[in-house]
C-alpha cells in the first residue's frame, strides 16, 4: 500500500528536498506541501494523507497549533492522518505538548535521508517514533515538571487494564520496543502486539506516544525510575 505524504515546512528547499527523496520510494507518494501551518491544515483536509510531516516553527500557525487542529479536527471531518514533528535541538519544550496533542513522533530535521524514510514508514504502520536525541528521560523531566490535574482520572483509567496489560503499558513507557517487551515478559511478539492492541484502545489511545504520556501522567512510571 502506498504511503500518502504531505509536508508542511516554511523552508522550500527543505520541502523540495524532502519530497524529492521521498517521492523516489516506491511505497511512498507526496500528495501536497504548504509553507505555513494554516495552509498545513487545509492540505491536509483536502489531501487525505496518511502522513503530515509538521516543521515545528511556521509563521501564520506553528506546527504544535497546526497538529492540533488536524488531530482533532470539527465535527464532520472524520479523516485524522498520522503527525510526524520536524525539529531541531533548541527546540525540545515542544516534544511534550505535541505528544499530548496527539502526534506521533518527532525527527530532527538534519537526520540522515535514511531516518526520514524510514520515519515515515514507522509512523504509517501506527508505531510511535522518537529521535535518539529526543529520549524517554527528556520525556520524563517534562511529565515531571508539569502540573498534572487528570493524574487522578488517569490512575482510575488503569484500573480498567489487565495486570499484564500493564506491565505492557509500562515498558512501553520505557521504551522497549516489541520484541524487548516479549524477551522481559517471555511472550511471543504476537501476543505482545495484541495487549498493546488493548492497552490503546481500553485507555483511548492513539499510539504508543500517548501510551508513554499517559504512563507518566498516571504516575505508572516517575521520572527517571529504572
Amino acid at each position: 500500500m502506498t504511503i500518502r505524504v504531505i509536508i508542511v515546512d516554511d523552508q522550500a528547499m527543505v520541502r523540495a528536498g524532502f519530497a524529492a527523496l521521498l517521492a523516489a520510494q516506491p511505497d511512498i507518494d507526496v500528495v501536497g506541501e504548504a509553507p505555513d501551518g494554516l495552509r498545513g491544515v487545509e492540505v491536509a483536509r483536502s489531501a487525505h494523507p496518511d502522513v503530515v510531516l509538521m516543521d515545528v516553527r511556521m509563521p501564520e500557525l506553528d506546527g504544535l497549533a497546526a497538529a492540533r487542529e488536524i488531530l482533532h479536527p470539527p465535527a464532520g471531518v472524520t479523516h485524522r492522518p498520522k503527525v510526524l514533528m520536524l525539529t531541531t535541538f533548541d527546540v525540545d519544550d515542544y516534544v511534550y505538548e505535541a505528544l499530548r496533542a496527539g502526534a506521533s513522533g518527532f525527527l530532527l530535521k538534519d537526520a540522515p535521508p535514511a531516518d526520514l524514510i524510514a520515519a515515515v514508514r514507522v509512523v504509517a504502520a501506527g508505531e510511535a517514533l522518537l529521535a535518539p536525541s529526543v529520549t524517554r528521560r527528556l520525556i520524563a523531566d517534562f511529565a515531571a515538571s508539569r502540573p498534572a490535574p487528570r493524574r487522578d482520572t488517569a490512575a482510575l483509567r488503569l484500573n480498567g487494564l489487565t495486570p499484564r496489560e500493564t506491565e505492557v503499558l509500562e515498558l512501553i513507557a520505557r521504551g522497549l520496543s516489541n520484541q524487548e517487551i516479549a524477551e522481559s515478559l517471555v511472550l511471543a511478539e504476537q501476543t505482545v502486539k495484541t495487549h498493546i492492541g488493548r492497552v490503546l484502545a481500553k485507555l483511548d489511545l492513539r499510539d504508543r506516544a500517548q501510551a508513554v504520556v499517559f504512563a507518566y501522567e498516571s504516575g505508572l512510571v516517575t521520572p527517571g525510575s529504572a
